[in-house]
């Protein structure tokens, strides 16, 4: 008879060869290029503060949804409060992505 500490492995080592791995979630990240600038010469800059239960856009407190449908253009700097969650950060990158003349700059 076959141990069956044996009889595991094999059906471990067989789970492992012929599972499939996908990229969940994954996001695209850009590398630094030149900015873009407006008519008048000049890049349009936002500042985003990015809490738990707080987001601040340029002094003025928004909602993502509403964050994600101004941003079009420009470059967004975003600081992140102590207590942020990585999701809620992964959250506002996907909500932003897609969108080739906006550079985000993500401050610790």
């Amino acid at each position: 008879m076959t141990p069956l500490i044996d009889v595991v492995f094999l059906l471990l080592l067989f789970f492992m060869l012929t599972s499939t791995f996908s990229n969940f979630g994954e996001i695209e990240l850009s590398q630094a290029s030149s900015g873009e600038t407006t008519q008048n010469g000049q890049t349009e800059k936002f500042f985003v503060q990015l809490g738990e239960t707080r987001l601040v856009l340029n002094g003025a407190p928004t909602m993502l949804d509403e964050l994600a449908a101004q941003m079009e253009r420009g470059q967004l700097l975003v600081s992140l409060d102590e207590d942020v969650s990585a999701q809620r950060v992964v959250d506002l990158l996907a909500r932003l992505r897609g969108r080739p003349e906006l550079t985000v700059l993500v401050l610790e």
